[in-house]
């Protein structure tokens, strides 16, 4: 009769210093080898966009819905947003300006950050969290249900439909929502500043201007073309590569902002560093506000 053999007697197998920091070793490796493969295969997927987006054109039907639902229905978010982003500053910067007797330079702050920093990040942010996640979920939505397989079998580039209209109106309409995050700051900081604080209107709009110059409004806008790009590039890759069933699509959602708000931030180091470079070729006997 066979007997069940225990399996305490078994040899335990343990895992040694060496072979445990060898296995993290190879799971970081494995980590930093997906995301190059990731970035790659998005690098790839930014090309093909770029290459219908010069060689033909999308449709008017379908660039006037993506513009409409990227531009016109972020106004008032960003715009609420902006507004309140001007407050804050006001209120925190507030007291250390009146340390000092610097109130009336209290605007500069606000308007040059408005303008540099926080107009276009604040902007990107808000798109990619309405409008990226939705972009992701949508095309990955079409995927599991095969809409995407269908339109090749059509004979339609999924790229050329779904893609560029969507990269066209992130790219053409980010910079006007920086514009309304900037003025909606700038409006809100000086409102507070003058209505709460006490601060006189003239000197504020004088220090501003002093300090404040075309340059720093176009250093804004121009970063926001590269997020813009980022969030369409980003969201719709996501879609078009999400894993099967609803939890891929919430995934591809989540993905889609996180990965889109981390890129954003890195571009908005370089794209500083750059423009700061730039300003000082341009005009070297300025020091680099």
């Amino acid at each position: 009769m066979a007997t069940v053999s225990d399996n305490h007697s078994l040899p335990v197998r343990r895992r040694g210093p060496f072979t445990a920091v060898a296995d993290s070793i190879a799971d970081v490796g494995a980590v930093v080898v997906r995301w190059v493969e990731t970035l790659g295969d998005m690098a790839l997927f930014m090309w093909r966009t770029l290459s219908w987006l010069v060689s033909r054109m999308p449709r008017r039907d379908t660039l006037i819905p993506a513009f409409y639902n990227i531009g016109v229905l972020s106004l008032p978010v960003v715009a609420l947003t902006g507004t309140f982003i001007g407050m804050v500053l006001a209120v925190q910067s507030y007291a250390q300006f009146r340390q000092f007797g610097f109130e009336t330079r209290l605007g500069a702050l606000i308007n040059l950050s408005m303008c540099r920093e926080l107009g276009p990040v604040l902007a990107a942010t808000m798109l990619a969290g309405r409008v990226g996640s939705a972009l992701a979920a949508e095309i990955g939505t079409m995927r599991v249900t095969e809409q995407i397989d269908a339109l090749t079998s059509m004979g339609a580039n999924p790229v050329h439909y779904l893609v560029v209209p969507r990269f066209l109106g992130c790219l053409l309409m980010i910079p006007s929502l920086t514009i309304m995050a900037i003025f909606m700051g700038v409006v809100g900081g000086w409102l507070y500043s003058v209505n709460v604080f006490g601060i006189d209107s003239y000197h504020y709009w004088h220090n501003s201007q002093q300090f404040v110059h075309n340059w720093d409004l176009f250093y804004g806008i121009f970063k926001s073309i590269f997020f813009g790009a980022t969030i369409a590039i980003v969201s719709c890759y996501r879609g078009f590569n999400c894993a099967p069933g609803a939890e891929g699509v919430g995934r591809a959602a989540t993905a889609a902002f996180v990965l889109s708000f981390v890129i954003i931030l890195i571009l908005d180091f370089f794209l500083s560093i750059g423009l700061d470079k730039v300003h000082d070729i341009i005009w070297p006997d300025l020091m680099t506000r």
